[in-house]
């Protein structure tokens, strides 16, 4: 994706389900762990660079002792500087106290993150800024052991004013209006009022204090303490969570919006958000990693009892089509196909806008994310050449021309490396220069490898949101290649709604479909309708979110996706550019072609798969009309 948009978050949970001996004798170390999880983290990089943090429950500590370590850092090269620190302890035990470096008891008290249960985070901040403070994972503390509560999570929930308000209503005092805050403390009340309701259970009983916290533990409910949580979340979320006792959790929306995979064994249980890190962290193979189902929990109790439970009744599979062709790592094989899938689907409508003249035309892509949209692509295109070739063969069964055979075999796409991401320069450009100014400049080309005046330019992006860096840059710096048109395919279809649920695409007025659609409305002087979904969205903005209908779709009805198409290659074509300029984009039929088994598209037809998505687009829409440039959520 050219245009600069985030993702939200990953997570990594890892618990240890033998004794830490085990792993000193088996791996040669007691940091086993801490170790993995910092492979898990660094292989989800791609998810999050605003940010990290990690944390770790260390299991029958005597009072006295500190039972949970978290670190955290809002820095660019946050997990260097987390795993630095602890490292630098490690080594510094080895150093100065090599005779306790193999003393498990010692290092248990004295050593942070010798622990049995982690958590890793890696954040892309879609709200908030980047400070210690909004990185996860978030801690709640007390000192009955079944009260400690870390949170970390890939989510957005829309309805964070209603939440604000129940817990309020609870007699609660938040400190911040945050979805994260919120579902920290949301899962907090329940965990504290299970907590109170098994006290006095075994109280009445007559079981000592000691006895019951012991009882507490084993009885602990997760399953309702999550459905209590999260039966009025609306959004989309993957949250993982340790229990200060042992116990741990990851849970998934209804709808399955955010990914999550685990694995386990007899040694470990393991999350993710992607499942290439626990392929790499683990040597292990696709068919042993199981995908969270949507609406569970994966629940890990302190005794080491592993279980995937239906927190939430399941809704429609709306699993993030986003993830899959371009916020993931392409090296998942499920993945990797749909992503070529996407390329070869486009590759016709590529094919008859060039009007088959592969001789004189040259593929690329850009940026790199694009490569595997951009190889399916050419492998259609040599489908097609195959078929070209034989029947033309068939045309010179007999003939002795072999100039005609020759040239004909010739024929193959051409295929270059034109433009590549200057990122040390993009860094070194202060922050007072504007985004336009950045945008010009993060881009570079490959001079030579078109013929002026002759060439058609074909490049493949994944997708097309705000068309800034397309305008600012990438036209301009293809022009001076000297082509004579310059075609820009999106391997996703146009971007017309935001997205709520922890993607950046939160308003309106940033999506250059939308641009297009009501430069389109002031043309054909309909533009009134504006103000008419106005006057609607304000009147529903006050209805409970389950009211909720998207009344922005009325815009886009007006239109058909090639009058749109056009008006927004009008307006990303900048005014001094010499080559002729098309955009071609996927469709959305061929997008559920290629990736079929995940039905997230909201961002390209305003199907939200949740009652505040609707709420959100309209009131992303009153904020566009009032000239506010703020989150509708």
């Amino acid at each position: 994706m050219s245009d600069d948009v985030h993702e939200h978050c990953g997570i990594a949970l890892i618990r240890l389900l033998k004794p830490l001996s085990y792993y000193k004798e088996k791996y040669g170390t007691h940091y086993y762990g801490i170790h993995k999880l910092y492979l898990l983290m660094e292989k989800q990089h791609n998810r999050g660079q605003d940010g990290a943090g990690v944390a770790g429950i260390k299991f029958d500590m005597p009072p006295g002792n500190p039972i949970v370590h978290r670190l955290r850092s809002p820095a660019q090269n946050a997990m260097e500087e987390i795993f630095g620190k602890i490292n630098h302890r490690l080594a510094d035990v080895q150093k100065n106290k090599p005779q306790k470096a193999e003393d498990l008891d010692w290092l248990k008290k004295n050593v942070p993150f010798v622990c049995e249960l982690f958590l890793g985070h890696v954040r892309y901040g879609t709200y908030g800024k980047n400070a210690v403070e909004t990185c996860h994972p978030l801690l709640r503390q007390n000192n009955w052991l079944t009260k400690n509560l870390v949170i970390a999570g890939n989510f957005n929930l829309t309805n964070v004013d209603e939440l604000f308000q129940k817990l309020i209503d609870l007699g609660q005092h938040p400190s911040e209006k945050t979805d994260t805050v919120t579902i920290l403390e949301k899962i907090g009340h329940f965990l504290d009022k299970q907590n109170e309701k098994l006290f006095n259970k075994y109280k009445d009983a007559e079981h000592s204090n000691p006895e019951i916290s012991t009882l507490i533990a084993k009885n602990l409910d997760l399953k309702s303490i999550l459905h209590d949580a999260a039966k009025r979340w609306d959004g989309g979320y993957t949250i993982a969570g340790l229990l200060g006792h042992g116990d741990s959790f990851v849970l998934r929306d209804p709808n399955g919006i955010r990914p999550a995979f685990y694995y386990h064994d007899d040694e470990i249980v393991v999350a993710t958000s992607e499942r290439p890190a626990l392929r790499t962290g683990f040597n292990i193979q696709t068919r042993e990693i199981k995908e969270l189902k949507p609406g569970h929990a994966l629940i890990v109790r302190r005794d080491g009892t592993v279980s995937e439970t239906e927190i939430l009744k399941p809704g429609e599979n709306k699993a993030c089509s986003f993830e899959r062709i371009y916020f993931s790592r392409g090296n998942d094989q499920d993945i990797y196909k749909e992503r070529k899938n996407l390329g070869k689907i486009v590759a016709p409508s590529v094919l008859k806008s060039i009007n088959y003249d592969l001789e004189n035309t040259v593929f690329s892509f850009i940026p790199n994310t694009a490569e595997v949209a951009f190889l399916g692509m050419v492998e259609e295109v040599e489908h097609y050449l195959d078929k070209f070739k034989e029947n033309e063969l068939d045309k010179l069964e007999g003939s002795s021309d072999k100039a005609r055979l020759k040239k004909l075999l010739s024929i193959h796409p051409r295929v270059e490396k034109i433009a590549l991401k200057d990122t040390k320069l993009r860094t070194f450009i202060t922050n007072d220069i504007n985004r336009n100014d950045k945008a010009a400049h993060v881009y570079d080309t490959t001079y030579g490898v078109i013929r002026r005046g002759i060439d058609t330019l074909v490049t493949v992006d994944d997708s097309i949101v705000r068309g800034t860096t397309l305008k600012q840059s990438i036209f301009r710096i293809l022009d001076r290649l000297g082509p004579k048109k310059i075609i820009v395919v999106s391997s996703a279809p146009q971007i017309r709604y935001p997205d709520c649920y922890g993607i950046d695409m939160a308003k309106m007025g940033d999506l250059v479909a939308f641009e297009a659609a009501v430069a389109l409305l002031k043309e054909s002087f309909r533009e009134n309708l504006l103000e008419e979904i106005y006057e609607k969205a304000k009147v529903m903005n006050e209805l409970p979110r389950e009211k909720a209908v998207n009344l922005v779709k009325q815009i886009y009805d007006l239109f058909t996706p090639d009058q749109i198409t056009r008006k927004i290659t009008q307006l990303l074509t900048p005014d001094d550019i010499k080559a002729e300029v098309e955009i071609i984009y996927q469709s959305v039929e061929g997008l559920h072609e290629a990736i079929p088994d995940h039905k997230g598209d909201w961002y390209f037809t305003g199907n939200y798969p949740t009652p505040g998505g609707n709420k959100v687009v309209n009131r992303s829409f009153i904020n566009y009309m009032e000239g506010k440039n703020v989150r509708a959520y």
